[in-house]
């Protein structure tokens, strides 16, 4: 996604899901990586990556997940589990609750200004590809002109993953906080505001720069996830890391999205581990591995992370 397209896809997945509705799950087991057949101890080998970072008397996991899913793919490792149910206390990016507002906060910021027009910004070259993407896709071509190209660019983005069968309501951390459960304490790094705004506030040459990455990549949207999820089950965070930046163009997009969040997000744990108990904190797999990483962030500060097998 322009810091490899396949990144920001993942991230707007689950940030800025509009509840578009799926259709049926396509992705085969074979195509994600499932392994149906391996014995106990190699399911809980092969699964999502999952680090650990303490002191005498704090114990904070690190667990990257991808904020949506087809309903086939099998995650849940025993040591997962076990990480989960022994914390006091679970972190996500934003509050679950919060995401219901989104739809209505999304449409609002989205808005071009009343005399602006989308396809007006875009060069003839660029219209007429984007246009050809919008017939693709099923939608009129006039049906993002009243919005700014982040926003054209995200819905691109989302439907033929949808489409796919990838579902936020399969996300890792929609299923995390059921097996969490409702009594103990849950807190969020950032807002949604917040998160929406990553975007909103790009410079309007930059959006409409992703906007046309975005649309040449949407051929090949669903194959590149693919592939990120089945290196994200295999728990193989090199392979995860490559796969994320194969595409990486724009320097300004990746230290706005990762880089920075990642350093809010090291300084946050360095803060907590004063604070005695055991945390579970789940994040975007893609700040959790490659340059940059959440991991490289603490490392900078003397705070050792290990990886659990």
């Amino acid at each position: 996604m322009f810091t490899g397209v396949a990144r920001i896809v993942a991230f707007l997945l689950g940030v800025l899901s509009l509840q578009l509705v799926s259709g049926c799950a396509q992705g085969t087991d074979a195509q994600l990586g499932i392994s149906p057949s391996a014995g106990p101890e190699e399911h809980d080998r092969r699964g999502p990556a999952l680090w650990r970072v303490a002191d005498k008397d704090t114990t904070i996991y690190l667990f990257g997940t991808i904020h949506a899913l087809p309903q086939s793919v099998d995650w849940y490792r025993p040591r997962i589990a076990r990480a989960l149910e022994s914390a006091g206390e679970l972190v996500t990016e934003v509050d679950l609750q919060e995401t219901d507002a989104m739809p209505a906060l999304v449409m609002e910021k989205a808005a071009l200004p009343e005399e602006a027009n989308l396809r007006e910004m875009l060069s003839a070259e660029d219209r007429e590809q984007y246009e050809e993407t919008m017939i693709s896709l099923g939608l009129p071509i006039q049906a993002f002109d009243r919005f700014e190209p982040w926003y054209a660019a995200m819905t691109f983005s989302l439907i033929p993953l949808l489409n796919a069968g990838y579902e936020t309501d399969n996300g890792v951390e929609t299923i995390l906080a059921r097996h969490f459960g409702e009594t103990k304490p849950r807190h969020h790094l950032e807002t949604v505001e917040f998160q929406i705004d990553l975007f909103d506030s790009l410079p309007l040459e930059t959006q409409i720069s992703y906007l046309d990455e975005v649309v040449e990549t949407v051929p090949r949207l669903s194959e590149e996830l693919d592939a990120m999820v089945a290196a994200w089950l295999d728990g193989d965070a090199k392979a995860l890391a490559k796969l994320m930046n194969a595409q990486e163009t724009d320097p300004v997009i990746y230290k706005r999205i990762i880089t920075d969040r990642n350093a809010d997000w090291a300084e946050w744990i360095e803060e907590r581990l004063d604070e005695p108990g055991t945390v579970f904190v789940a994040v975007g797999a893609g700040h959790l591995a490659g340059e940059g990483s959440v991991q490289e962030q603490l490392k900078k500060r003397g705070i050792k992370s290990s990886r659990q097998r």
